[in-house]
């Protein structure tokens, strides 16, 4: 498929994306069982599987935001990870379900779980709509996977390619 100047191949079709992300949600409610659940949205990749998440999830329910970075504008994550913006409200003794959009490396997710240890809430588990296992350096817990991608430089449904190609409806991978 051609968006621009680019050629992308559909990995994941906006249907699948829709019906699993329905799914996902169906079981954090069950597994939450009507408990408040505050959401931790990694921003920005996540933005959109966020929206369309939490709207699939039949609870008391608040959003929090919280901004990392470990790409920057390359392809290859430098290793560090840095917050480019904090959560407004405290975490303590709250139920967060942080939503991120992808899991490579494991590098981004493993620092921030330890740093949400440190604000005490009751419980932590992670939603990743995409795993990169042949990435993996950090093994890091996902309690609710959306699909499992190829070792590709995946964007569409919020993921980007310096910053574009968030708005395509699917995931794609460039050419």
């Amino acid at each position: 498929m051609k968006h621009g100047d680019r050629e992308i191949d559909v990995l994941i079709d906006a249907d699948a994306l829709k019906q699993r992300v329905a799914e996902m949600g169906e079981e954090i409610t069950r597994d939450y069982q009507g408990a408040p659940l505050t959401a931790l949205v990694v921003l920005k990749g996540s933005f959109v599987f966020a929206a369309d998440l939490i709207r699939a999830i039949d609870l008391p329910i608040k959003v929090e935001f919280i901004g990392l970075r470990s790409y920057g504008s390359r392809k290859t994550t430098s290793g560090v990870v840095e917050i480019t913006l904090d959560t407004k409200y405290p975490l303590t003794d709250k139920d967060v379900l942080i939503i991120e959009d992808i899991v490579d490396t494991g590098l981004t997710i493993s620092y921030l779980k330890k740093n949400l240890a440190t604000r005490m809430p009751a419980s932590v588990k992670l939603a990743a709509l995409l795993h990169k296992p042949s990435r993996t350096m950090v093994d890091v817990h996902i309690d609710y996977v959306g699909f499992t991608v190829p070792n590709r430089y995946v964007v569409g449904y919020g993921l980007d390619d310096a910053g574009y190609l968030r708005n395509i409806p699917f995931i794609g991978a460039i050419r």
